[in-house]
């Protein structure tokens, strides 16, 4: 009897609404060859249409978190178009993330390089366990990293970021930290409660205010000073005149608990 094959994304949900997506080739440094490109895209697309969903965790089995594009396939047929196709590929996904309308974080052990890097950078949040180590490698090979220095030069200051990618060394979690690639740093035996602290702080709020938030953040960011302040002023009125910000307000004026 042939043994059924293990999904390349296994997904889980507590009551609170934190959906967790777990990478799931373990043997192979959870790499991102095109079907576990595709099964994470098929998992972020399900994801944007649930409304029951608060927060969503991005996690990976075994020891590493990502390793970045599966080179043997890459390697297998090389062609101009197929590695258009894939990059294209991978970039849906990571803007995918950016455009969920809930708080996505990356709970990241062991190494995530290359993609598996740019991958802890579009997430909105990272925790990574105090011996994960993070590198953008694909120089090493001759390959810049061309599409993981958009995630990461948006996340880490300009010098930082590019010696990152011209040199193709490891850096460590507290490194990481220190240069805004993750927000906090855990043993790695309470790597998954440091993760779930973030994740409860997250759901205790309310989700309009983050959904609005959130889209208005990656918004602002990419245009200039006068223009972000009107689209923010514009999103803070919408998001005033909801009924959970109303009540809120009123609950700090009549100095009462929500």
């Amino acid at each position: 009897m042939t043994e059924p094959i293990a999904p390349l994304v296994l997904r889980s949900q507590d009551a609170s609404g934190v959906r967790t997506l777990t990478l799931n080739r373990p043997d192979a440094f959870n790499a991102l060859s095109e079907a576990m490109l595709e099964a994470l895209q098929d998992e972020l697309d399900a994801a944007a249409g649930d409304d029951g969903l608060r927060v969503l965790v991005i996690a990976a089995a075994g020891r590493a978190f990502c390793a970045g594009h599966d080179l043997k396939e890459m390697r297998a047929a090389p062609s101009l178009a197929y590695y258009q196709r894939l990059f294209a590929q991978c970039t849906k996904l990571m803007l995918s993330i950016q455009k969920l309308p809930v708080p996505v974080v990356a709970q990241v052990q062991g190494i995530a390089t290359a993609a598996g890097c740019q991958l802890v950078a579009m997430c909105d949040l990272a925790v990574a366990a105090s011996d994960a180590r993070f590198a953008v490698s694909g120089v090493n090979l001759g390959l810049f990293c061309s599409t993981p220095s958009v995630a990461l030069s948006r996340n880490l200051p300009r010098k930082a970021a590019f010696e990152m990618l011209v040199t193709g060394d490891f850096i460590g979690a507290e490194e990481a930290r220190a240069k805004g690639l993750v927000n906090r740093v855990a043993a790695p035996e309470a790597l998954a409660g440091a993760v779930a602290a973030l994740a409860a702080s997250i759901v205790a709020k309310p989700q309009v205010a983050l959904a609005m938030g959130k889209a208005l953040f990656y918004r602002q960011l990419e245009v200039g000073m006068a223009a972000a302040y009107q689209d923010a002023g514009a999103t803070m009125a919408c998001n005033m005149m909801d009924a959970s910000a109303l009540d809120g307000v009123q609950s700090f004026i009549d100095k009462r608990r929500r």
